[in-house]
């Protein structure tokens, strides 16, 4: 069988083990593994060229990045910053028809600007909205759509760690991408908010109503959101500016919402332990899936 012929039959055979539910990471480096012993008759040259993949890929200082972002993340969540985006949030947006999920939206966005992951964004606000979404009368299909799409926004805006691999892979500029990143983000948001209202419309029956709360609440709650606007100010501020790296930017995001979430009493000697189990967790199988890619290439 030839080089092209393995090639070829390599992405069908991807697709049949991806539905078999193996890992993706672990599909793309079984198939490369196979391909190149088809293709040079011996495991010895196959396994001298991972070794050296592997070194070349995880010597990268720049992959750092990742599990600092994805540290932020887990320690925002035990700060209660996706609490208190949602809160702000509901508060201003509660009352309308659709209310509470464009605000799970809105919380969604603001999470992702200190997050970084998809899937964190979308467990956290899921734990955080999904109760709310059910007390005032959403509908399963509107609530988990909405804090399905919410999620998505965790890889689009940033600091991404999608767009974080993409730069690398690539060999762009983390700091650019960041920026150009922000105006999408954005108008996502935007969108899903827009595409709720037409569905609310649509189906009236889908979304209750909360009520209206007073002017002194809402920027009560909006008050509680400004750590959130500083971490993301200074990460994202401080890189575009050129007052640090992106990995150093990562480094000064994590330190400081560590140290929110210690002084919001979140951050404990037996909170601390799991955070850090979830950030090596979610690192993994991120570099795993590079690793794979590395293989299958």
């Amino acid at each position: 069988m030839s080089a092209l012929e393995i090639g070829f039959w390599s992405f069908p055979v991807l697709m049949v083990l991806i539905f078999l539910r193996v890992p993706i990471g672990l599909a793309m480096l079984i198939i490369g593994l196979v391909g190149n012993f088809l293709i040079r008759g011996s495991f010895t040259p196959v396994l001298a060229q991972m070794k050296d993949l592997t070194w070349s890929t995880f010597s990268n200082y720049s992959l750092s990045i990742i599990p600092l972002f994805l540290l932020m993340g887990q320690l925002a969540t035990l700060g209660g910053m996706s609490v208190a985006l949602f809160r702000a949030a509901q508060t201003w947006l509660g009352h309308k028809p659709g209310g509470v999920a464009m605000a799970a939206i809105g919380a969604s966005a603001g999470f992702g600007a200190i997050c970084g992951s998809s899937l964190a964004t979308a467990a956290t606000m899921g734990q955080v909205a999904l109760p709310e979404l059910k007390r005032h009368g959403y509908s399963g299909a509107l609530a988990t759509g909405t804090l399905a799409a919410g999620g998505t926004l965790g890889i689009l805006i940033p600091p991404s760690v999608i767009l974080v691999i993409y730069a690398i892979l690539t060999e762009q500029n983390i700091a650019k991408l960041f920026i150009s990143a922000v105006i999408p983000g954005v108008l996502a948001a935007i969108g899903y908010m827009l595409a709720i209202i037409v569905y609310v419309r649509l189906k009236p029956n889908s979304a209750g109503l909360r009520p209206r709360a007073p002017y002194t609440e809402r920027f009560r709650a909006l008050f509680d959101v400004w750590p959130v606007l500083l971490v993301f100010i200074v990460v994202i501020g401080g890189i575009y500016a050129g007052l640090f790296t992106p990995t150093e930017g990562a480094a000064v995001g994590a330190v400081g919402t560590a140290l929110i979430a210690l002084f919001n009493g979140g951050l404990t000697r037996h909170t601390l332990g799991p955070a850090i189990l979830a950030t090596a967790s979610s690192t993994a199988m991120i570099f795993f899936i590079i690793l794979g890619a590395g293989a299958f290439n």
